[in-house]
């Protein structure tokens, strides 16, 4: 059995509604003790009647009123009647009708390029870069505590899921490998492999030193006995240390060195393989994909959402301090030139609009079933107050309005029947 679980602070019912819910419950109350004074002195003063029809509605349209803002989120007087307590009942089909809404309406390639052709991103990023919103900061606060609750409020796994996935099928979606060749031939073509080629030499010598008694035993040990004897297997073990390192000296102070060319030309084939041989290409995939699949690099890949999301939570708890500074100086520039280059301002559009439609068209499903999860997740508490607390004080106006119309309608109603 599911344990409901007690109300966040954040969930507690707004101060708006539960003032409205006095006022409407108050105006029902006063209803009822009007009905029942009227009542009692209308054989007295017949003019009292008009009050008395008047209270009589309106408290029978107040107490149908509250019966239906009731029943939308629990039963009435707890009494299991047919038809109550919709939403908790229905919460799974809230949750796949909402994802349903969101996928037919918003998440659409089609239906989403046409609305981002509307949007100038670019700019209205700019006017706020170059300009902030002063005074109280409202709409910046604003934004950043919607962005603060919906960072919170989504289900972490499941999203960080998501953007695992994402980024995961983008590293398997791209061919690393002509980019690795053509970066070694951009790389060789100015030099830059040159500090390479002398840390592996310089490596070679450290390695050389640091392994000399393995070495001089190898040698020892495959040495017969008459040359252990005389001596000759340490010989012969200095000559071949002399050698290596000898060697290795050649080649990091000659930039001429026979083996220096041959790397280099290794170098060059590697990197022409990399981006026309085929098997070679496939190979690379191979290791790309063993890398990604290692459970190092998964772990690796949620610890970058967790950094990421951790920043855009600082980020929008505080956006004063983003706008501080030099950050704050470089993104008022950038907001400039924003608005007085229409090119860039284009170019922008372009890759935000290409980028959502991409993002709708790969990720859609995704993140409807996440909605539909997370809101099937939900306790029946946790959805009823969630939806009360959004729309519950205009439910109790509608109670409101219900005793009032109530009352003019029944007032309405005994004024006809005594003029008949």
């Amino acid at each position: 059995m599911r344990r409901t679980r007690p109300p966040r602070a954040s969930e507690a019912p707004p101060a708006g509604l539960v003032r409205m819910r006095w006022i409407a419950g108050g105006l029902l109350v006063v209803m009822a003790i009007t009905f029942l004074v009227t009542r009692a002195y209308a054989p007295t003063y017949p003019a009292l009647g008009f009050v008395r029809a008047f209270a009589e509605a309106a408290m029978v349209g107040g107490l149908a009123d509250w019966f239906a803002v009731t029943a939308l989120f629990r039963h009435p007087l707890g009494l299991p009647i047919p038809h109550t307590a919709i939403i908790p009942r229905n919460k799974d089909r809230i949750g796949t009708t909402l994802a349903a809404f969101l996928r037919d309406n918003f998440l659409i390639p089609g239906v989403v390029a046409r609305r981002m052709r509307r949007v100038d991103v670019a700019g209205a990023a700019g006017r706020w870069l170059a300009n902030p919103p002063g005074g109280d900061g409202r709409i910046r606060r604003g934004a950043a505590g919607l962005a603060t609750h919906m960072l919170e409020a989504f289900d972490q796994q499941r999203l960080g899921g998501v953007v695992k996935a994402g980024i995961g099928a983008r590293l398997r979606a791209l061919d690393v490998s002509p980019l690795l060749g053509q970066a070694l031939t951009a790389a060789m073509a100015e030099d830059r492999h040159l500090p390479l080629l002398d840390g592996i030499v310089k490596w070679g010598a450290r390695l050389l030193a640091a392994n000399e008694q393995v070495i001089r035993q190898m040698v020892s040990d495959r040495a017969g006995t008459v040359m252990r004897w005389t001596g000759l297997d340490e010989t012969l073990a200095t000559k071949i240390i002399d050698g290596l390192n000898g060697l290795l000296t050649g080649i990091a102070e000659d930039p001429e060195h026979p083996l220096r060319a041959k790397a280099e030309e290794a170098l060059a084939t590697l990197a022409h393989d990399l981006v026309h041989d085929p098997e070679m290409r496939a190979r690379v995939a191979a290791v790309k994909g063993e890398i990604i699949d290692n459970p190092a690099m998964q772990r690796w890949l949620d610890g970058l959402w967790e950094q990421a999301r951790g920043g855009m939570l600082r980020i929008a708890r505080n956006p004063d301090k983003l706008l501080a500074g030099p950050v704050g100086d470089a993104l008022r520039q950038l907001g400039g030139t924003l608005q007085t280059d229409p090119k860039l301002r284009r170019t922008i559009n372009r890759f935000v609009r290409r980028t959502v439609v991409g993002m709708a068209a790969d990720y859609g499903d995704a993140i409807v079933r996440l909605v539909s999860e997370t809101i099937q997740g939900w306790d029946a508490g946790t959805i009823t107050r969630r939806l009360e607390n959004a729309v519950g004080r205009d439910l109790q106006y509608i109670r409101v309005n219900g005793t009032l119309v109530g009352g003019l309608v029944g007032l309405v109603i005994h004024a006809v029947d005594v003029t008949l």
